[in-house]
């Protein structure tokens, strides 16, 4: 049994609340849900439900709301919940409410586009002074918040500091396996919102289960390759945070990168899905690049970017991919 922490979660769209309900439901640790939108969060405290994010599930009466980020300063554990191109931001914007001795966690699965670094190096740079750890996996918000069994992954680069955060937020329905390849956890939970758009785009164009089977696991071994490229274990891609988020994200439609790729894949414009672009969007060029820039080849990513930018269309990126030289598994 850990002790009584005080945790605060930012960011209240769909994640960051379902994380918060999950972890409050427990009742053993003091949990904030910390917003901008201080009308929100007042309507949050009062209607005990997020339409918006979470329709139809009921928020516990032990979680607290707030948009004063003074409610930081004695928090032992925050979670960066907010979209991957904000956590730079949101760093600088809380960073100095944040008390000597928390223990920040992204939970975004992405890389910083105008980077091209990981979240948590971009956390690291923003916050030196406190240890970064990574939450990704197979899970869906809504999934979470109703307190459906999920697994996920968290890593940090002490042992000790990712056992302490996994024993803290697990709890009967949410469980956290923890990890120090803070590389594989970040790649694996970021490329495979990339290759769910291709997943869409295979289900969008007609091609066939057979196809996303194949994508899938040619996918699989493009995440793989970049992960070692960058340091990370391979063991990890076959993990929750890998192989795992990449089976959900690719085959749910509750997966929004997944419905962005069937509208590509019917014809639809990147621009016209509703709601803007999708993390794995943004992932898709950041992580072409990388691969560029150390020579590995990601034929299925390069492909979702060229699409997305418009310099590829479908057709002739299933024909390129379809003729590539054959070679060894």
């Amino acid at each position: 049994m850990t002790e009584r922490e005080k945790i605060v979660v930012i960011g209240a769209g769909a994640f960051g609340t379902a994380i918060a309900v999950v972890v409050a439901l427990e009742n053993r640790h003091d949990v904030t849900l910390l917003g901008r939108d201080a009308a929100l969060m007042e309507d949050l405290r009062e209607d005990g439900v997020h339409d918006a994010a979470l329709p139809g599930i009921s928020l516990p009466d032990s979680l607290h709301y707030s948009a004063e980020p003074d409610v930081l300063k004695d928090a032992g554990i925050v979670l960066f919940a907010m979209p991957s191109q904000a956590q730079a931001d949101a760093a600088r914007h809380y960073g100095p409410y944040l008390a000597k001795d928390a223990v920040v966690v992204t939970c975004a699965k992405g890389i910083d586009q105008s980077s091209g670094q990981l979240l948590t190096d971009v956390l690291e740079h923003e916050l030196p002074h406190h240890p970064v750890g990574v939450l990704s996996g197979p899970g869906f918000a809504a999934d979470i918040a109703k307190g459906l069994p999920t697994a996920m992954a968290l890593a940090a680069a002490d042992a000790a500091v990712a056992e302490r955060l996994a024993q803290t937020i697990s709890g009967r329905t949410f469980r956290l396996y923890a990890s120090t390849d803070r590389i594989g956890v970040q790649l694996g939970g970021a490329l495979k919102n990339v290759l769910a758009i291709a997943g869409g785009i295979v289900e969008g164009a007609g091609l066939g289960d057979s196809a996303r089977a194949a994508l899938i696991s040619r996918g699989l071994a493009e995440m793989s390759r970049l992960v070692v490229a960058m340091g990370g274990q391979a063991d990890t891609v076959r993990g929750l945070s890998g192989l795992g988020d990449l089976v959900l994200t690719a085959t749910s439609h509750q997966s929004r990168n997944l419905r962005f790729g069937i509208l590509l894949g019917q014809g639809g414009e990147p621009g016209s899905f509703h709601g803007g672009l999708v993390e794995g969007a943004y992932a898709a060029s950041v992580a072409s690049r990388l691969a560029d820039g150390l020579g590995i080849e990601m034929p299925v990513t390069d492909a979702v970017a060229a699409i997305i930018d418009g310099r590829l269309d479908i057709k002739t990126a299933i024909q390129q991919l379809m003729t590539r030289p054959i070679t060894t598994e």
